[in-house]
């Protein structure tokens, strides 16, 4: 049954997208979710593949299976461009997607435990629709005087947005050689697939070392592999400490986008580090607090800025015609996403023998600077502020249902448009902004 269930979840990988950590999940499994995301220091549900592999000695055996329905909303809006004619606002479609995952924790003895976890790690979406900017606008000047609009928000045709998802494979194994201190090992298996839209603009060789593949490529799929590293310390009843480190993850190059993303198609998993601590000042309450680090400076593609765009234009449109920073070049132009701090805060209170309550808050550094923002506007990852609540009900001995909810509150980033060198008013801004809903559900068994 559970060989079945795995398979089921990586097929419907597809359907999962998210982004609330930049893009990244904020959470792994119904109770952390419900706490904010916090969870490092604290064994209550067998995703140490996903969070803390060192800590599942200190739970038994149990399996869970959940489902969330994640609803972004995004919007993006140019002004101030005058008789330019480029004046647009457009929010994005596909604002309903449904994420899987699942765990299983064997403990073998109360020294060493094994187990799996299969999750969503995150991704990007927009889906907005064309034709917000007409035939006369500075958008015609890109296409050589020869109109082939109405464009969308990035001077392309069409529908324009991107689609990344990312699901996750992670076996683990932890060890615990002194009582109470415990370390643990995931190997990643990861798989992610992408798709962009409507960025034509761009698809030519003033700005791509491969025209022809930048966009309306369908989707592109890659695999890649890294490694987690886990430590948990329950130290008393009362006082853990935790800390993971999850490596780079080196994927293989989308190979139909080679024009779009720096080094021919790079696109790996950044890599991170968590640390966090639990406190149970009674029986009844637990707290939790976990600070994490994401370092997207391992992903140029992600990383790099969209000002690098600039050098690669040739001297007779005011640039350096250097290649390298060209899309797709090995320095090639990005998202311009900077390195980010997260802190997760989590409380839960044991009511009764049936209910545990959660409430957390989620707080994440704005991983995109204003001069990146017109790029951006397909992937606003500008969340900053969640709040979350949960519960659990438990059913009888064996098993429970656990339920969570999370509301990131709208945040919004302008910036100058990437376009104004090109033609545009020195006023012209774009502003992105996002809000995030999500609602999910988990059923655990202990065997």
């Amino acid at each position: 049954m559970k060989s079945r269930l795995i398979l089921a979840l990586v097929a419907a990988a597809p359907l999962a997208a998210q982004a609330t950590d930049g893009y990244f999940a904020n959470g792994y499994g119904m109770k952390s979710i419900g706490m904010g995301g916090a969870a490092v220091a604290v064994a209550q549900e067998p995703f140490g593949g996903a969070v803390n592999p060192g800590a599942m000695t200190f739970l038994g055996n149990e399996w869970q299976l959940g489902l969330s329905w994640f609803s972004p909303r995004r919007d993006a809006e140019r002004t101030g461009t005058g008789p330019a004619g480029m004046d647009a606002y457009a929010d994005s479609g596909s604002t309903n997607f449904f994420i899987p995952e699942f765990g299983v924790n064997w403990r073998h003895s109360p020294q060493l435990a094994f187990g799996i976890t299969v999750y969503g790690n995150g991704g990007m979406n927009t889906d907005y629709s064309g034709g917000q900017i007409s035939n006369a606008s500075a958008c015609t000047a890109f296409w050589q005087n020869n109109p082939v609009g109405p464009y969308n928000l990035l001077c392309g045709q069409g529908d324009l947005g991107v689609d990344l998802m990312q699901l996750i494979i992670a076996p683990y194994a932890s060890w615990q050689p002194i009582k109470g201190q415990s370390f643990g090992i995931a190997p990643v298996i990861a798989y992610q697939r992408f798709k962009a839209e409507g960025l034509q603009l761009f698809d030519n060789p003033l700005f791509s070392t491969s025209p022809g593949n930048v966009t309306n490529r369908g989707y592109d799929n890659a695999w890649g592999f890294g490694v987690r590293l886990g430590y948990m310390g329950q130290f008393t009843d009362q006082f853990a400490i935790g800390a993971s480190w999850q490596s780079k993850t080196s994927m293989g190059e989308f190979n139909d986008y080679k024009g779009l993303f720096a080094q021919e198609g790079g696109f790996d998993i950044p890599s991170s580090f968590t640390v966090g601590v639990a406190l149970r000042p009674t029986s009844q309450w637990l707290i939790a607090v976990d600070f994490e680090r994401i370092f997207y400076d391992d992903a140029p593609s992600v990383n790099n800025p969209l000002a690098y765009m600039y050098a690669c234009v040739p001297p007779s449109f005011g640039g350096q015609g250097a290649r390298d920073k060209c899309l797709g070049g090995s320095s090639g132009a990005g998202f311009g996403w900077q390195n980010v701090n997260v802190w997760k805060i989590g409380v839960q209170y044991m009511l009764d023998d049936r209910w545990t309550l959660r409430a957390g808050y989620n707080h994440t550094q704005n991983p995109i600077t204003p001069p990146n923002v017109t790029f951006n506007i397909i992937a606003p990852g500008v969340v900053q502020d969640q709040y979350h609540i949960g519960s659990t009900y438990r059913i009888d001995s064996v098993s429970e249902v656990t339920g969570a909810f999370m509301y990131a509150a709208n945040n919004s980033l302008s910036g100058p448009s990437f376009f104004t060198p090109f033609g545009l008013p020195p006023t012209t801004t774009e502003t992105i902004a996002m809000k995030q809903y999500q609602l999910g559900v988990a059923y655990s068994r202990k065997f």
